[in-house]
This record gives C-alpha cells, sequence and structure tokens, in this order.
C-alpha cells in the first residue's frame, strides 16, 4: 500500500535531527575534500591512461568509502539522502492519508517543509 515502511510526524523529524545532523556535516566535509581533489585526479587519469597511477585516485577511493558509510548511517535513522551538495534530507511522512516527504536543509534549525514524493526540493511547501 505504501513505498516506505516508517513515517515520521514532524516533531519524530525534529528529534531525528539531532541524531543525523552531525552525519549531514560529516557528509558535506567529505564532499569539499573530494571537490579539492578534482585537480589531482584529473592529472591522474591522465596518468591512468598511460598505466600509472595516482594517490589521489586512493585518497577518492577512501572518501567514498566514508561517504557510504555515512549515507548508510543517516538512513538508519529513516532519513533519505537527497543532495549531498545542499545537506539535503527528506524523511517519509504522511499527509492527508497520502505519502510526502518532509523536508530538511543543513542550516535550518527544524523541519519545517514538506513536499509531493515526486515534487523535490522545488515543490517545498511549509508545514
Amino acid at each position: 500500500m505504501f513505498q516506505f515502511d516508517r513515517h515520521f510526524t514532524p516533531d519524530e523529524a525534529n528529534r531525528t535531527l539531532d541524531q543525523v545532523r552531525p552525519l549531514v556535516e560529516q557528509l558535506m566535509e567529505l564532499r569539499d575534500q573530494i571537490v579539492a581533489l578534482r585537480p589531482e585526479l584529473e592529472s591522474g587519469l591522465q596518468k591512468a591512461l598511460g598505466n600509472g597511477g595516482s594517490k589521489a585516485t586512493g585518497d577518492l577511493m577512501l572518501l567514498m568509502v566514508q561517504v557510504r558509510a555515512l549515507i548508510d548511517q543517516v538512513q538508519m535513522h529513516g532519513a533519505l539522502v537527497k543532495d549531498i551538495d545542499q545537506g539535503l534530507l527528506d524523511f517519509p511522512a504522511l499527509r492527508e492519508d497520502r505519502e510526502v516527504f518532509l523536508c530538511w536543509k543543513l542550516g535550518e534549525s527544524t523541519v519545517s517543509f514538506w513536499h509531493e514524493l515526486d515534487g523535490g526540493f522545488a515543490g517545498r511547501r511549509p508545514l
């Protein structure tokens, strides 16, 4: 009947922020480290084509493993990571007997918006 097994009330989503906000902050830090590696990765790709390698490639792999682990931790709390660049999370919820997402972005103090499942960030509306 419903796509998600768990549905949050706004209060439950806000309480969950205490656990997931630090994880999202760590995700953003890892994203910044990945972006900083980009110039080295581009030269590393050229070396790889010539059968060389680069330290940046190994660093990227380690960072990606850490990113995956943090996303898994956030999802264990029931939230969905929607955009690492923005620090955007969705929490499955029910509104008028249909599934929607409660939407939160890093920097916002509380979960104060919602959108349809297919509405995305651009379709956010205040609670």
